[in-house]
């Protein structure tokens, strides 16, 4: 099933309506489709190297708008929400966030996770998701998505502009990887701005 819908995305990118395809993916894919962006940015990009900021907000806005929506969707609907974690096996991981939240602590540990969510391949929708369960800040929620999803999207997409096909062959390869190394790297920048928004 992975497989195909992977295979659909490609093909979308591909679509006189991509632009349109691209939104709808980036938005879904906050809340609960499997497939990210990328997958349409990247051939996109190498298309019509000459949008590529279009295509790189175009991603963004949709993105964090669908993030709002899995929010939301934690926040109201509790019960499909936990459906949506327990789908991707967080259920453990929620709960024990949860906890420590009612203690106290957990706080800057979940800011830097649902930064690295953003940013990395970890399962985006879950933490969107999991912010409404916990009612966490939603204007906090915001701006790290914004933050998170602009800069990977925005690094993806300049990257395939200025490269093309060997950044292609790169991130089709070593991709998991480097957003995760890169997410890492940018912990103490993210922290700094948290601090200076505060």
């Amino acid at each position: 099933m992975y497989k195909k819908l992977y295979l659909k995305s490609l093909e979308l990118a591909a679509h006189k309506s991509s632009e349109f395809y691209l939104a709808l993916v980036s938005f879904i894919e906050s809340s609960f489709f499997p497939i990210p962006p990328d997958v349409m940015i990247v051939p996109m990009v190498m298309a019509r190297k000459d949008r590529f900021i279009r295509i790189f907000l175009n991603a963004t806005i949709f993105s964090v708008l669908g993030g709002i929506f899995g929010y939301f969707i934690g926040f109201i609907f509790s019960d499909l929400a936990m459906s949506v974690v327990e789908f991707y096996n967080y259920e453990d991981k929620v709960n024990n966030l949860k906890a420590r939240l009612s203690e106290g602590s957990g706080l800057y540990i979940w800011l830097i996770t649902l930064f690295l969510a953003g940013f990395t391949p970890l399962p985006f929708k879950v933490f969107t998701i999991t912010s409404g369960l916990i009612s966490f800040n939603i204007f906090i929620f915001i701006i790290i998505c914004l933050i998170s999803r602009g800069l990977r999207f925005f690094i993806v997409s300049y990257f395939t502009f200025r490269f093309g096909e060997p950044f292609v062959n790169f991130i089709e390869k070593k991709g998991a990887l480097w957003s995760t190394v890169v997410g890492l790297l940018l912990i103490p920048l993210f922290i700094l701005i948290y601090f200076m928004i505060k």
